[in-house]
């Protein structure tokens, strides 16, 4: 859409709606995010999965699917073409060995941080209009209301 046909429905009362805003913002910094990861083979979902591999915590399928919002189907896709590029591993959970958890392989965790400074140029551009204390006030709302 061109900015002026963003202007011309920006009084609307769809562009009022917060639940509106909050999927159009979220389309516009995937895109982005998305145009950031591609030399990485990566894009917003399976950077989502990759982050949370790489962080220690040793999720589930199950977890992975439940923080993110997504289908279990959508999860095992994701980890299926990860673990095909060899940035993460299924193991055995060591709590329960019918359960896998996720960890991101050497290359993942080098692929992660590569990626994480992509994610963080991406997140700057989508907030340039932002000020760095309303950036933390928005961190914050959104953490209250998806946390």
């Amino acid at each position: 859409m061109t900015e002026t046909g963003v202007a011309r429905f920006s009084a609307s009362e769809l562009a009022q709606e917060t639940m509106f805003l909050l999927a159009r913002a979220r389309a516009m910094g995937t895109g982005r995010a998305n145009i950031a990861f591609r030399d990485l083979g990566l894009k917003a979902r399976s950077y989502a999965v990759l982050s949370l591999a790489a962080s220690g915590l040793e999720p589930t399928q199950r977890e992975l699917a439940e923080f993110l919002s997504l289908d279990a189907s959508q999860i095992v896709a994701l980890v299926d073409l990860l673990e095909k590029a060899r940035l993460v591993n299924r193991r055995p959970a060591p709590r329960d060995r019918r359960t896998n958890v996720i960890v991101a392989t050497p290359e993942g965790v080098r692929v992660y941080e590569r990626a994480r400074d992509a994610a963080s140029m991406s997140e700057s551009e989508s907030l340039t209009v932002l000020s760095i204390s309303e950036r933390e006030e928005l961190r914050r709302l959104l953490s209250k209301i998806t946390l």
